[in-house]
């Protein structure tokens, strides 16, 4: 079965320098487990490949149902240095929930 993340789950973002920051968090608390299995470090790079130049770090964080993700080198160098439209990376968490996951998949 193939979803699509804004489904099941939330999102904000923002930016620390050039490091953008994409929170996720679970509609239903049941959904929880479902993003901590099937949305991780790798699946997320791979959808923010050409945005996302460095490493994605993932952080759980049970007692809120969320995920935070940290996508390094995605601002053009952030804030006053980018030439990006957004180079505080408020549009990442629209970018993050169009994402498609394939629930057959087992990481």
């Amino acid at each position: 079965m193939r979803i699509q993340l804004i489904r099941y789950a939330h999102a904000r973002s923002g930016d620390k320098g050039d490091t953008a920051n994409v929170g996720v968090i679970a509609r239903k608390p049941e959904y929880y487990p479902l993003l901590v299995k099937y949305l991780t470090a790798e699946r997320v790079a791979e959808h923010f490949a050409g945005i996302c130049m460095g490493r994605v770090e993932r952080f759980e964080l049970p007692n809120l149902c969320a995920l935070n993700f940290l996508l390094h080198e995605s601002l053009g160098g952030g804030g006053t240095k980018s030439l990006k439209n957004d180079a505080q990376g408020k549009t990442l968490s629209s970018v993050m929930l169009r994402m498609e996951l394939d629930l057959d998949d087992t990481p």
